[in-house]
């Protein structure tokens, strides 16, 4: 099967996917006690009739069915909505949020990688030494260690003790700013522990099974230097196990961003998501979950293509 074909299929079959993620989603959001009306007028005195009034406004008295089917009828358009709590358009509000995740779950990502390969690279080449033995002890922390209780160690001793961070986010600078981006140092590395951590035994383990193999033992007798064979030879086929954690990382640092966001009042689509979980802004929750879902499939859809490129011997 042809790379082309072989796409075309895989976004074929994400249709049938994304479609249970949004019924699941949409109905488990409307078994929410509550609706959006009940949180907007909770401090004002308003009749029962007011507030169905604004229920028949917003479409919140058609049968859920008829929601759902106009609902994803609209979103098939990249048509979300309003919010009921802002009344901004849906997309707006997630625009004006994405951009702030995709910097803490890029700078994470970025800390996951450039020390998970080359820790993982030394753990493996040292197998069995005190070295491997300390990567070992790091990995099992970060994988066990929360996100959130991290965080909340990292703020206490680098934000309120040291002072070397801010305790909060600065409010009136951009988002590629030098008072941005050091605040979020501290959120992109309790984000990315975990990922580093796994990433990191993950890169040792596959470098392990492929020094013990007979092409490497040839390359060395063969008289290549040490540096080349695992540069050359080793390196890339213990990168192919890797990318494949690593796409569904990427998915996770967006949809894991939502505790850490919370901990650090980070201004991305996590803390917005909790936000109007707790104020029932039904169209919003459901256009995040929504991107989220689609940013798990397409992640594992680049990484089945980039399998092709680590791995000529795989074919589709």
């Amino acid at each position: 099967m042809s790379l082309q074909r072989y796409v075309i299929k895989r976004l074929l079959v994400m249709i049938p996917v994304l479609l249970g993620v949004t019924v699941i989603t949409f109905f488990m959001v409307h078994l929410i006690p509550g609706d959006p009306i009940d949180y907007i007028t909770a401090f004002s005195d308003i009749s029962p009739e007011q507030k169905e009034a604004l229920r028949a406004e917003y479409g919140l008295n058609d049968p859920i069915y008829v929601q759902y089917v106009d609902w994803i009828t609209n979103a098939a358009q990249l048509d979300f909505g309003q919010s009921i709590i802002t009344e901004r358009p849906v997309a707006q509000e997630i625009t004006d949020r994405l951009p702030y995740t995709l910097l803490m779950g890029g700078m994470a990502l970025g800390v996951a990688l450039v020390t998970a390969i080359p820790t993982g690279i030394v753990a493996a080449y040292y197998e069995g030494t005190k070295i491997d033995e300390a990567s070992r002890v790091f990995a099992l922390f970060g994988i066990a260690m929360p996100n959130f209780w991290l965080g909340l160690i990292l703020i206490l001793v680098f934000a309120s003790t040291l002072q070397m961070f801010p305790v909060l986010p600065p409010t009136a600078e951009g988002l590629l700013s030098v008072q941005m981006i050091v605040y979020t140092i501290l959120p992109a590395i309790a984000l990315g522990t975990a990922s580093t951590a796994l990433l990191m035994r993950l890169m040792r383990s596959s470098m392990v099974e492929e020094l013990n193999k007979e092409y490497v033992t040839m390359a060395r007798a063969k008289g290549l230097p040490e540096r080349t064979v695992i540069r050359k030879h080793v390196l890339k086929n213990s990168l192919i196990s890797v990318v494949t954690v690593t796409a569904l990382q990427i998915a996770f640092l967006i949809s894991g961003a939502v505790v850490v966001e919370i901990v650090f009042s980070y201004p991305g689509i996590g803390r917005l998501l909790v936000d109007r979980v707790g104020q029932r802004d039904f169209p919003v929750i459901q256009a995040l979950v929504l991107i989220i879902g689609v940013s798990v499939l397409v992640m594992n859809l680049i990484a089945d293509i980039v399998y092709a490129y680590l791995d000529p011997r795989i074919r589709y």
